[in-house]
């Protein structure tokens, strides 16, 4: 009878950490998710303001309605990739294709930025200014819910890739790990300045 209860506390015991287990990898899946959802929230935020910034440039840049179209397409490009990626965060497919639609915009703003440069009055005025200065700080936010981001998913992909865990994390829905989201800035970020006199 002795022998019968220690089984069944060893028993218990290993479902108890079974289910410990399946706990831990839907609340680090659930992190992450959620972590993604600030992103969305910051990016949604700044592919709003970016209409608002090509309109108060168009009566300005006449002449640049090439310029002012890219970057509106290739906004509307980064939104849909934003919304597939929303539907699955973590998935490699969707991280990339996100962001590659980030470096696209980057891109489009960029050129936006250095044609914008020949207008002196529009650098100048007001809304275009306070849209500009919104603009970076979202982009500072972007960095800070893309860093959370990163880290929730390391640490849902590190339990995962863990053991026991790794043995019990496919039978339980978790098959593969979380991609981070890396824009392209990230390799040269990674780089150190390179400085010159």
């Amino acid at each position: 009878m002795t022998a019968t209860l220690i089984t069944l506390a060893i028993v218990a015991a290993v479902v108890l950490y079974v289910i410990a287990i399946y706990n831990k990898l839907v609340t680090l899946k659930n992190r992450y998710e959620n972590a993604f959802a600030q992103i969305e929230v910051q990016l949604k935020r700044r592919y709003d303001l970016i209409p608002n910034l090509v309109e108060t440039a168009k009566a300005y840049m006449k002449h640049e309605r090439e310029t002012l179209e890219s970057v509106i397409a290739a906004r509307n490009a980064a939104a849909n990739a934003l919304a597939k990626a929303a539907a699955a965060p973590g998935s490699a497919e969707a991280m990339s294709a996100l962001a590659g639609a980030e470096r696209e915009l980057a891109g489009a703003l960029g050129r936006f930025n250095m044609v914008m440069e020949a207008y002196p009055d529009l650098k100048a005025n007001q809304n275009m200014m306070q849209l500009h200065e919104e603009l970076v700080s979202t982009e500072n936010k972007v960095a800070f819910a893309r860093q959370a981001f990163n880290d929730a998913v390391t640490a849902y992909n590190s339990y995962r890739q863990s053991f026991p865990p790794v043995v019990f994390a496919a039978m339980f829905g978790h098959p593969t790990d979380a991609k981070l989201l890396e824009f392209e800035d990230s390799a040269q970020i990674q780089e150190a300045p390179k400085v010159s006199f």
